[in-house]
């Protein structure tokens, strides 16, 4: 079986991208890599990508000059976990608190993660997860 190396890609789906564009460089602080009227992309650590997409704007098959994009779009809350050193927690907490973004939840996981649970504008649940959480991480 060949292997899989590692998740390259994740995507949302939003109503306002101008709003969610401004929420992940703002208050997250991710790296703007390519935004244009239909989709926005995010460095996140240097080894992934955030792609922001407006709701409905690829629903459609997209030509592009090396080929085609099949069509693809979602609804409702969807859920991303962010990685953070657990050295930083604490500063992510205050930073979500300065900015206004309400902690829904917080779990410490027993290997000795601990995950911070809020919302993005779109209301997808998002994640900040320090090592231990997984087996892996």
């Amino acid at each position: 079986m060949p292997t899989l190396n590692a998740v390259l890609e994740a995507a949302l789906y939003v109503d306002d991208l101008a709003r969610a564009k401004a929420f992940y460089e703002d208050r997250m602080g991710l790296g703007l890599l390519r935004a244009d009227n239909r989709m926005c992309a995010f460095d996140v650590g240097g080894r992934n990508i955030l792609l922001l997409f407006q709701r409905g704007a690829s629903a459609q098959t997209m030509t592009i000059s090396g080929g085609t994009i099949p069509p693809h779009d979602g609804q409702g809350p969807l859920h991303i976990a962010f990685a953070i050193s657990a050295d930083e927690l604490q500063a992510w907490e205050e930073k979500l608190e300065k900015s206004g973004i309400a902690i829904e939840g917080r779990t410490t996981w027993q290997r000795g993660g601990t995950s911070l649970y809020f919302r993005d504008p779109d209301g997808h649940l998002l994640e900040l997860a320090t090592p231990g959480l997984w087996q892996t991480y």
